[in-house]
């Protein structure tokens, strides 16, 4: 029973339905029919004029967003467990051309303007010192926590006081979008966001990401960006079914409401052991090794994340059954 990560997760049954739908000889790369829909699909979705690319992981997607906003002799404020410094392997760096990554501290990974005016106020405009040209914050955080839209905003005005660029890696933005109850536009552009790298692998896509740039004119580089880096898939149709057979009928709310309900249905067993609050679809519960292993041989599968705490994610594609019985699991602990 699999509660390690939403990666595992399966593909739903629209995506499958759409990839089947897009086998017909179309135009190669991204000038298919389905990837000119693009924009417009996800200017409707967060009510105003974007530029939408498809990119094959999330890890690619941060990085392109991020070479979109900086040179590489400036720094990217962000968090120092954020995804961009703990788990893609330099590859912002690689992208960019060497920005700096400026890491700031906060609970939960959670970014606070206090956080990020202390984290620069020391840096001198001179060359001697990496000069901080973007803000990149994760919703929800590597730890689950949901960004709501006044502290997006919040930290959009920091941003925007100092000629900042402002990204939001949304791996689990759907999780945010469904935890909040906001508006995608209120989680986004109006707090200030510049770019979003738009998950779906996690919540039921299958090999597609989307780049959404809320500054449209940032498009244009990052398309000569993407094909040098390998990323621009021959045939792009197949990217774009995946991404529109999700956003349509909104699947990509319905999958997220399934993992999160699921988290929360676990939570509600694990009171007095979390050590977060449980905000989208992942929970990190204290638990000592005995106790871990005696879940474990009921067929749980978990990470170990620290000492005496596992993390469970759970996904939208997750049955009942298991998650009842792992919160009856924990309960009995």
């Amino acid at each position: 029973m699999r509660f390690f990560s939403d990666n595992a997760a399966g593909v739903c049954p629209e995506v499958f339905d759409a990839l089947a739908r897009a086998n017909a000889v179309d135009t190669a790369y991204d000038g298919d029919a389905l990837s000119k829909r693009l924009d417009g699909a996800f200017s409707d979705l967060f009510e105003t004029e974007v530029a939408a690319l498809w990119i094959a992981t999330g890890t690619a997607a941060n990085s392109l967003a991020l070479a979109s906003l900086v040179q590489p002799y400036q720094g990217i404020v962000t968090h120092e467990q954020a995804h961009i410094q703990e788990d893609e392997c330099g590859a912002p760096e690689f992208y960019t051309g060497g920005a700096k990554l400026l890491l700031v501290g906060g609970e939960g990974a959670k970014l606070t303007p206090d956080a990020v005016t202390a984290r620069v106020a020391g840096i001198r405009n001179d060359v001697h010192q990496t000069q901080p040209a973007a803000l990149s914050i994760t919703n929800a955080t590597e730890y689950g926590l949901a960004y709501s839209p006044t502290e997006v905003a919040a930290l959009g005005e920091v941003a925007k006081a100092r000629s900042w660029g402002f990204h939001m890696d949304g791996a689990r933005f759907a999780n945010a979008v469904v935890s909040t109850g906001a508006s995608p536009a209120d989680l986004t552009w109006r707090g200030g966001v510049d770019v979003l790298s738009f998950g779906f692998v996690k919540n039921g896509g299958m090999s597609a990401e989307a780049l959404i740039f809320f500054r449209p004119e940032l498009a244009i580089q990052a398309r000569y960006r993407r094909k040098r880096g390998g990323h621009l898939f021959s045939k792009g149709r197949f990217a774009a079914a995946q991404i529109l057979a999700m956003i349509d009928n909104d699947v990509w709310l319905r999958n997220a409401r399934a993992a999160n309900a699921a988290a929360a249905r676990i939570a509600g067993a694990a009171e007095g052991r979390l050590v977060h609050p449980v905000q989208a679809n992942e929970l990190f519960v204290r638990m000592s090794p005995e106790e871990a292993a005696r879940l474990r041989a009921q067929g749980f599968d978990f990470y170990d994340w620290a000492p005496g705490e596992i993390r469970l994610v759970t996904s939208w594609d997750q049955p009942p059954a298991e998650i009842e019985a792992l919160a009856q699991a924990i309960a009995a602990l």
